[in-house]
């Protein structure tokens, strides 16, 4: 593959500087339709899924080599742990809405109902020709809007704030995460309950579930191009904020623990990064993170004329090409 790279690189050098000299016309380029945006220079990753999962109120000592939580230390260990990791704000609700949107949309209470009409990263996914799903533990049914519902919260589900991705289409109980993950969305957020994400019971809880309910995808991911985010909204309310934020999964540093200062705007402009898109809000004023990869798997996207992509679930005429 190096080689044809090589060759295909030298031929197009030689065609532009022929085209240059009035030796040869430029061919029509074919129609480009149905495209995802164009990526951006990037050390970023392309992913074909990302799975982002949210727990509550923990402070990073508590969790970090903490024996309450065995298996998010062990995602550690598996992949990349920022050590300088940090929440946003208290209270929770404009922490969520941060990570989606770049901005907390004035927010600064977990009061609900809310609804803003400003950009927000599912709408971007789907503009881009890419999929989207925000999958919430204890939703009662696809599209509900309410603010509760037994131990589930509106408030952790940021995407419902938003009345062009909170339909059934994209806000959907957890009970249909797909066990075959290959048909995951390109982007999705895991959000367990009031109990699960460590807000109303105990640490190893949270612990429990995040193993049981998505270990069988971080191992798939390793080998599947896939990756999983595992953050908090904020710590338990100190100036500090400090937060466990580990990333696992392909293209990911293994036992590798990251210092660079990062919080949730970065990581959500390390997700727009991945695909192209363009930084919303505070996200702009922010680096992606990049010292977290083996490798990147970001290469540039170019024009195929047959209108194939050889990236599971692509848009047409995209191609990435092979390193």
């Amino acid at each position: 593959m190096r080689r044809l790279r090589t060759a295909a690189l030298a031929g197009t050098s030689a065609l532009a500087l022929l085209t240059g000299a009035g030796m040869l016309s430029p061919s029509p380029q074919p129609a480009r339709t149905n495209l995802a945006a164009d990526p951006v220079a990037s050390a970023v990753p392309q992913f074909d899924h990302v799975v982002i999962v949210m727990f509550e109120n923990k402070n990073y000592s508590t969790i970090k080599g903490g024996s309450s939580a065995p298996y998010l230390n062990s995602l550690a260990s598996q992949g990349t742990l920022f050590t300088n990791a940090f929440g946003v704000t208290h209270p929770s609700q404009p922490n969520y809405i941060s990570l989606f949107s770049g901005s907390q949309q004035g927010v600064t209470n977990d009061d609900c109902p809310k609804s803003f009409t400003a950009g927000n990263l599912g709408q971007q996914l789907l503009n881009a020709g890419r999929t989207f799903k925000g999958y919430s533990e204890g939703l009662p049914s696809a599209g509900y809007t309410g603010c509760s519902s037994g131990n589930y919260r509106r408030k952790h589900a940021p995407w419902v704030d938003f009345p062009t991705v909170s339909g059934s289409a994209y806000n959907v109980p957890f009970s249909s995460f797909p066990s075959d993950y290959s048909k995951l969305p390109t982007v999705s957020f895991a959000i367990p309950d009031m109990c699960n994400d460590m807000h109303d019971c105990s640490v190893g809880t949270g612990d429990t579930w995040i193993k049981n309910k998505l270990d069988g995808y971080v191992q798939w991911a390793k080998t599947h191009n896939s990756l999983l985010i595992a953050t908090f909204d904020e710590d338990n309310f100190t100036s500090v904020n400090q937060i466990y934020t580990v990333f696992a999964g392909a293209h990911v540093k293994a036992g590798y623990q990251s210092s660079t200062q990062i919080n949730h705007f970065n990581v959500l402009r390390t997700i727009e990064d991945m695909y192209g898109l363009p930084a919303l809000g505070n996200a702009s004023g922010k680096s992606p993170i990049t010292d977290a990869w083996t490798s990147s798997s970001a290469a540039p996207t170019v024009d195929d004329p047959s209108g194939r992509s050889n990236t599971p679930g692509g848009s047409a005429a995209t191609v990435r090409l092979g390193r």
